[in-house]
Formats: structure tokens, sequence, C-alpha cells
């Protein structure tokens, strides 16, 4: 995991950002917070990070990111060779809808339900909801050449980055939710993971092939929840790990049935929870680098940490850059068959 470190530490320096031809024709981004890059800036939610200190690194300054920078879409793009980031799908224009769309809300979940005392989040459902109208509308501009956008639709990539949220703002949030009254941790991770099953079979249904499936980080070391519950002495919240970890343990063998079920399809899994063990070499793995509120999103205007590259969290919740940096190397090059399942990312983008 070292190796993952000072790997992400190159990047981060510039040294391995080498741009020639991009290696994917269109780069589609599906997910929450982790990967929203201003989706949810114009909706009425406290979901929202467009304000400062979000963005102090980032090139465009404040857009909607959750974080200092660049997350982990955005640089497994730039990996990829692509020549600006993709747009969101709230602002995207017919002249770039063809080579990629952002559709990721923060607060959104598996669950429709997931996330809706933040207030206006754009679910899973959703998106492939919006991501169908876009395949019609690529579909048009393309004057009904249906054969085009199928071949150039089963040529891009497709990241997958969701269920933080149906834990975060669902089952760990009893005030608001029934789901941890009625279900055991197993038995809410089976509901989900059906839940889920349904969702990216649909994304293959609308021509997607080759789709990257992240799985959930340990969500019981955010320093947001082990200042909710409490660690009884232990660097994290186990009992929320134990939970998440029934999640990811579904998730790899779908993955596996749908590659399976489904001869052209190239669906791979991310194990982030593997990935994440950098925790063990980061000076502060569990402290903000900013001042955060009550809802674990920083301060407005707040403060940050000088040395952000020696942070695992910008805020309760989300990575910092780096942490970001760490995930984008690691399903780019997995350096440990641990990382990626049956394929990393470099290796997809080339079947």
């Amino acid at each position: 995991m070292v190796n993952c470190y000072i790997f992400a530490v190159l990047m981060q320096l510039g040294i391995f950002l080498v741009f020639g031809k991009p290696q994917v024709p269109c780069y589609f981004i599906f997910g929450d917070s982790l990967v929203d890059s201003g989706n949810n800036n114009e909706l009425v939610t406290t979901a929202k990070a467009n304000y400062q200190p979000y963005g102090v690194d980032f090139p465009h300054g404040v857009t909607g990111r959750f974080t200092n920078g660049r997350t982990m879409a955005d640089m497994i793009g730039e990996l990829l060779d692509l020549d600006e980031f993709i747009p969101t799908h709230a602002t995207v224009t017919d002249q770039q809808i063809s080579k990629g769309i952002n559709y990721a809300s923060g607060g959104a979940g598996i669950l429709p339900e997931t996330g809706r005392h933040l207030g206006g989040r754009i679910s899973l459902e959703r998106q492939l909801n919006n991501h169908n109208e876009i395949v019609s509308r690529l579909s048009r501009l393309q004057e009904n050449n249906t054969t085009f956008t199928s071949e150039h639709l089963r040529k891009c990539l497709y990241i997958v980055n969701m269920g933080s949220n149906d834990y975060i703002n669902n089952y760990l949030r009893p005030n608001f939710y029934k789901t941890s009254h009625m279900y055991t941790p197993y038995q809410y991770a089976s509901i989900l993971v059906r839940k889920y099953s349904l969702q990216l079979k649909r994304l293959y249904n609308l021509g997607a092939r080759k789709i990257v499936v992240f799985g959930l980080a340990p969500i019981g070391c955010t320093p947001a929840e082990i200042h909710y519950f409490g660690t009884s002495g232990n660097k994290c919240v186990e009992s929320i790990n134990e939970a998440v970890n029934q999640f990811n343990d579904k998730l790899k063998p779908l993955i596996d049935d749908i590659n399976h079920d489904n001869e052209d399809a190239k669906f791979t899994f991310i194990n982030v929870t593997h990935i994440s063990s950098l925790q063990k070499v980061v000076p502060w793995p569990n402290v903000p680098c900013c001042e955060v509120m009550v809802d674990g999103q920083c301060a407005h205007k707040t403060s940050t940490c000088p040395i952000r590259i020696l942070s695992i969290y910008y805020d309760g919740f989300h990575p910092t850059e780096f942490s970001h940096n760490v995930i984008a190397t690691s399903a780019y090059i997995a350096l440990s068959p641990m990382n990626a399942s049956p394929y990393d990312i470099r290796h997809l983008v080339q079947l």
C-alpha cells in the first residue's frame, strides 16, 4: 500500500500526467457527493459545496465539488488522457454530450428515499432516467442513426460510485429513517444489492459495456461518524464498517454474475476498502482538514489545514484531493490484485 501512496504522490506532482490520444471516446459518471461536480448547485438542498473552502485547490475554484480540488472521477479522466473535465448534466450542451456527462449528485443513494432529509438530490434511478434521455438526445443529433449511437456508447467508460449515503443518510440516521429498525445489517445490504443489481443491469441495457463499480470506503472511519457514535477505544466505528462490509461482500459476486450472464459485459469492481488501508501511513487519518459544521460539511469560508496531502478527509465525510488521487490511481493501475477485479481501468479500456 505504500507503493500506492508513492504513486499517488508522483501523480499529485504531475509526473504521470502525460496527455496523449484519449483512451475512450466518452466517459459517463454516476454517483453521489464523492464524484458530484456541481449538479446540486441549483437544488434546494443542504448537500452542496458551491462555497469556499471547497475548491481551494481546484483550477476553476469553487464548482460544487465536495473536496479541496479534483475528485477521483476527474483524475480518472486525466489518466484516460481526456483533454477537459466532464460537464455536469445540469450544464451540458448538445456539443458536449457525445464526450460524456457527470450525473452525480450529493446526498443521492441507491434507494430513492435516501437523503430526503437533506432536500433535493438526484437518486441513482433518476440519474439513469437522465442518461436514458441523453441517449435519445444523442441519437436524434445523429439523425436517429441508432447503430452509430450503440457502437459509440459501448466504447465509452462508465463509473458508478453509489451506496455511501444509503448508510450515512439513511440506515445510520434512525431519527429520520426506519431502515435500521426494520432490518439487520445483513438484510439491509441484501436489499441494497438487489436494487443496485437492477440499476446496473439497466445501465447495461442502455448501451453501457465497460462499467466500473466502486465499493464503499470504511464509513466508520470518517471523522463525522466517529464524532457521532464514538469508537469504544478503536480507531474507527467498527460496527459501521462491519455493516458496510456486508454490502461490499455482496457487490463483487454481483459483478461477476453480470459478467457471466452477459457475454459482452465488462463490469469491474474497485475495492475501495482495501485501497483505503492507506490510512495506516497518513499522519492524520481521521481529522478533517477544515472546520466542520454540525452536518459534517465545511463551515463557510473557514481556514483549512496547510498541508492537505497529509490528511485523508477534507470535511467530516469527504476525502481530500490527495485521497481521491490514491483511489483513482489504484483503480486505473491496480498495484495489488485486491484493488480491482477482474480488470483495472487501464486494461478495461483496452478490451
